[in-house]
């Protein structure tokens, strides 16, 4: 059989390429709100961030999602980042 290719995606902080399924992903939309997708389908400009504790902290400390979306992020994004990420890897 044909193998199927998994789509990867760069994260940005750590510039690491990875499977989607492996990758938080926050999405900007049109009307300018920034949110965690975790079904990797909504609509909008989205990043990506590795479900790893070195790169969601680092993430908070570049302030990551202000550089990728170019635009100044509530605190409250990158703490809602950091419990998506203690939720998932239970």
């Amino acid at each position: 059989m044909k193998e199927i290719k998994q789509p990867e995606r760069m994260c940005a902080v750590c510039r690491n390429k990875a499977q989607k399924q492996n990758l938080i992903r926050i999405v900007k939309n049109k009307n300018d709100e920034i949110f965690i997708d975790e079904s990797h389908k909504k609509s909008g400009r989205g990043m990506y961030v590795c479900k790893n504790a070195d790169c969601v902290s680092k993430a908070f400390k570049t302030k990551a999602i202000n550089r990728s979306f170019k635009t100044n992020v509530d605190d409250s994004i990158y703490e809602e980042l950091v419990k998506y990420y203690e939720y998932s890897k239970n």
